[in-house]
């Protein structure tokens, strides 16, 4: 029996290395790949749109020419992730949602809106030091190196969340024909307060929470994150 195949889509500004400690983990056991995203990585030149990025997810499904994969989205790859769900339902054996149980509509999104405005005023060179000086603040260098060796997409990031806000809710998970893992930091309290409702909008979703993580919870706990994949992956039926 085949392995099932595994897509992993990064989050705001990042790219593919956000994934590298989860790369290096499943790829013993699992055929894995982690593409950019319009606009992100080696991607970066490419215009953004959500549905170019679902082109890249589900091209990136054909890559590891395995069937229909599960597809794991962090934080706006989890909405990239649903979107993929909702065109390309073929494409998905399953669905893990990181980081992304939170509806993008009404009052909460304002903050947001504020910050994709204020961004391209800031030098990018700022922001780049602002998010190397946080992530090797919080994180070890063998978790994070990949990602600030890969740069950010600040210029990326107002037209990728003018696209998602405004328009996910739960019932989104209406379009996802597989199963669905729910899997947030313990402390992601934002992104997390939707996950019940998420949860219930789909007919087989389960919630995990990842003990003392925050948002960045493949970063917070790199081990535990991975084996939570796995566990969900080895439960997913395969081609035979």
């Amino acid at each position: 029996m085949e392995s099932t195949p595994i897509v992993l889509v990064h989050g705001t500004r990042f790219s593919a290395g956000q994934w590298s400690c989860q790369l290096d983990s499943l790829a013993a056991d699992f055929p894995v790949t982690a593409p950019d995203l319009p606009g992100h990585g080696t991607r970066s030149a490419e215009p953004w749109s959500l549905s170019a990025a679902t082109e890249v997810v589900a091209a990136a499904v054909d890559s590891l020419d395995r069937g229909p994969a599960l597809v794991v989205g962090h934080s706006l790859g989890g909405y990239v992730a649903l979107e993929c769900a909702r065109r390309f339902p073929e494409r998905l054996r399953g669905l893990v949602l990181a980081a992304a149980s939170v509806t993008t509509r009404g009052p909460l999104t304002i903050p947001y809106r504020l910050v994709a405005g204020l961004v391209p005023r800031i030098p990018a060179a700022r922001l780049t030091r602002w998010n190397d000086r946080f992530l090797r603040r919080l994180h070890p260098p063998e978790v994070v190196g990949a990602t600030i060796r890969s740069g950010y997409a600040f210029h990326t990031l107002p037209a990728a969340w003018g696209e998602v806000l405004g328009r996910f809710d739960a019932s989104a998970m209406r379009h996802v024909p597989a199963p669905v893992l729910i899997l947030n930091g313990e402390k992601d309290r934002l992104f997390r307060s939707g996950e019940r409702e998420f949860a219930r909008a789909h007919p087989n979703a389960r919630i995990e929470l990842i003990p003392r993580a925050r948002h960045l919870a493949n970063f917070d706990a790199p081990a535990a994150f991975t084996d939570a994949i796995r566990r969900f992956a080895r439960e997913l039926p395969t081609d035979s």
